[in-house]
């Protein structure tokens, strides 16, 4: 889309395209030539600066002064210590009847911030520890991007997807650059789950006693609690998705059944 250049707005300062984007009585296809123009300048701007500090963090177009105001209500959202690491911004052609609305990724969850079209803001998070997955769908004028968060129970083996929110039309450089991210923190979160979900089924099924001394279950069993069946389920449905090994599995079905 930046590559195919309008010579009808190319020649236009950003000020006259911001005042067309904002002229209701546009057609939509040249507003959607306009949202284009737009698009390719704030490409060549992001690269030039990327290439000249490559090492700075997301880029904030100065010019566009609603944009930095959004900015300023996400980043109000974070904690002492946490820091932003990526942002993507809903193109304007998504967003005809609210704010734009900005997703990021941050040292410790992911945030997004639905803005009202008559001010206000309403949040919306997920800690990388509850992150179930992350998809990404590009198309000709923006990114969507799908996040799927988990619910979870003081028993890992317990945890179930709990709810899945898809965010339009993000502009697609920025919308990659936020989903590398967080599909880096789902596979090291999910590793982790394993290990805990593997303890805790080696646990159950006598095998070993979570936060036990050392030594303290020498030369006995660690008493076996639920049924039987729903461990070796449980045990069968982390085989089948790659969470434990054949051995692992045949190491839990040999306890349980001793167990009986």
């Amino acid at each position: 889309m930046a590559d195919n250049i309008d010579p009808r707005y190319a020649s236009k300062s950003d000020e006259e395209l911001h005042a067309l984007e904002q002229d209701r009585s546009l057609p939509i296809a040249e507003w959607m030539a306009v949202e284009a123009e737009r698009g390719r300048r704030e490409k060549a701007r992001q690269q030039g600066a990327s290439s000249a500090t490559p090492a700075a963090g997301p880029v904030l177009a100065m010019d566009d002064a609603r944009i930095g105001a959004g900015l300023a209500e996400f980043r109000s959202l974070l904690v002492p210590g946490e820091k932003l690491t990526a942002y993507a911004v809903q193109r304007r052609l998504f967003a005809l009847v609210h704010r734009r609305t900005i997703v990021g990724a941050t040292s410790g969850r992911f945030i997004a911030l639905f803005r009202g079209f008559f001010g206000g803001y309403t949040p919306y998070d997920v800690r990388w520890q509850d992150l179930s997955d992350v998809s990404i769908r590009a198309g000709i004028f923006g990114a969507d991007l799908t996040v799927t968060s988990m619910s979870s129970d003081d028993l890992g083996s317990q945890e179930r997807p709990a709810a899945r929110t898809t965010f339009r039309g993000l502009r697609k450089q920025q919308a990659q650059q936020v989903y590398t991210i967080c599909q880096a923190q789902e596979q090291s979160w999910r590793e982790k789950r394993r290990v805990r979900d593997l303890d805790e089924l080696r646990a159950q099924s006598g095998g070993i006693q979570i936060g036990a001394q050392p030594g303290a279950m020498s030369g006995s069993s660690a008493p076996v609690s639920g049924d039987p069946g729903e461990r070796l389920r449980r045990a069968k449905e982390m085989l089948d998705d790659g969470l434990i090994t054949d051995t692992e599995y045949e190491s839990i079905k040999a306890r349980v059944v001793d167990s009986l």
